[in-house]
């Protein structure tokens, strides 16, 4: 074991944390160190609480980075988050609820989640941001659209690669799915849908974001009997927003018409 000198200079000190820093993979103390060190010095901190500033810079750090990596996992198509979501332009979607979504103890308790309303009405929106919430807060998330999602289904199994596929889908936390009901599934796209839901089932949350009220769905599942137990795996113990019929896109159109106008 070699012994280390006491009372090294200030020049050799930094040096050390620097390399310390580095071989014990601490990015966020040897970039912040500094800063840090005249902070404390200035706010004459003692030893304790400037080594605990030091620990939770680079616990933050982490955090953040983590995130980071579970939000593009996600692959989502387009940054949206709650804050930058109008309530205001639609009175059909209560702040309330929303906001309590945004804890995600529906997440961790597997249930469901389901956005219906006319297109521009937000859904997509609320599926994105309430989907990074929940990879802010630990959770695996994946996002895709319906058709994509059926037709990664049917390549699979095409290419006897289905369980693989399905087993894909099934292991996240919340599986997104946007755009359901915007096109006709034939039978077998539709029982494959059906396996991933069932794969899901009380384990693990499904929101879907659709166009279509549940008495609309007929037309996307042509299959009644599908149709009504897709309806009950997506509904059972599950919240469900509706997000109205006037579209805030073309509400938002017509303003700047009108401004332009003036």
């Amino acid at each position: 074991m070699t012994l280390r000198k006491r009372g090294l200079t200030e020049e050799a000190a930094i040096a050390s944390i620097d390399q310390a820093s580095r071989l014990l993979r601490l990015p966020s103390i040897r970039h912040q160190f500094h800063d840090l060190a005249e902070g404390a010095a200035r706010d004459q901190m003692s030893y304790r609480a400037f080594l605990a500033e030091l620990l939770m810079a680079e616990y933050d750090d982490r955090a953040r980075r983590r995130s980071e990596r579970r939000i593009k996992a996600a692959s989502f198509p387009r940054d949206k988050s709650l804050l930058a979501f109008d309530f205001d332009a639609n009175s059909s979607i209560d702040p309330a609820t929303v906001n309590s979504l945004a804890a995600c103890d529906w997440v961790k308790k597997g249930e469901p989640l389901c956005l219906i309303g006319d297109s521009g009405t937000g859904k997509s929106h609320l599926l994105i941001a309430l989907g990074t919430e929940a990879a802010v807060q630990g959770y695996r998330v994946r996002y895709t659209l319906a058709t994509k999602l059926v037709n990664e289904l049917v390549e699979g199994a095409d290419e006897k690669q289905l369980a693989k596929t399905i087993a894909r889908y099934g292991r996240v936390d919340l599986l997104c799915i946007d755009e359901l009901g915007y096109m006709e599934l034939d039978r077998r796209g539709a029982e494959l849908l059906f396996q991933v839901l069932t794969e899901r089932e009380e384990k693990n949350s499904v929101a879907i974001a659709s166009n279509e009220s549940f008495s609309g769905w007929t037309k996307t599942f042509t299959d009644p009997r599908l149709c009504a137990a897709i309806v009950d795996q997506l509904t059972f113990n599950g919240a469900i927003i509706q997000t109205g019929t006037e579209s805030y896109r073309l509400a938002h159109t017509k303003a700047q018409a009108e401004r332009a106008a003036i």
